[in-house]
């Protein structure tokens, strides 16, 4: 890694930085079609007064090269509040130097901090360039479970 890389907490004029990578996320994903978030909803649910996700964005020399999107759950087991990380993206350019890692590593460092019981996340299946980052870096897999998903839109 680099020693100009740090990562920033987002801030609102950050909206369409989140927006287009978001929509690089998507394309990479092959759900495009289902990208519907717009700046304003961006804006009204990570910095509105109650906002319920939020963003961290790694920078490389000042450019922005990834994000890490979050926002928190209960765990009734644990009795501790989680972090779920809904999508972590480093731009492709930059894979392979530790950014995500590192995004990662920030991310778990905030839970720490926040007495927080687990980090949980969702990789598609067909994503295995992500598994085995998430495999080398100590995650384990959740086999057992199924996610179950209600559109509302």
């Amino acid at each position: 890694m680099k020693p100009h890389f740090i990562i920033k907490d987002a801030e609102v004029s950050d909206v369409l930085l989140i927006q287009q990578m978001i929509t690089e996320l998507a394309e990479y994903e092959k759900l495009l079609p289902q990208m519907v978030a717009t700046p304003e909803l961006l804006t009204k649910h990570l910095f509105g007064n109650n906002p319920i996700a939020h963003v961290l964005i790694a920078y490389d020399n000042h450019i922005p090269i990834g994000f890490a999107l979050y926002f928190y759950n209960f765990s009734t087991f644990i009795g501790k509040p989680g972090i779920y990380l809904e999508d972590l993206y480093i731009k492709e350019a930059y894979r392979g130097n530790g950014y995500g890692k590192a995004l990662l590593q920030k991310i778990i460092e905030k839970a720490r901090e926040e007495d927080c019981g687990r980090v949980e996340w969702s990789v598609l299946d067909w994503n295995t360039p992500a598994i085995d980052f998430y495999i080398k870096v100590g995650a384990i897999p959740m086999n057992e479970w199924t996610t179950f998903r209600i559109e509302l839109i």
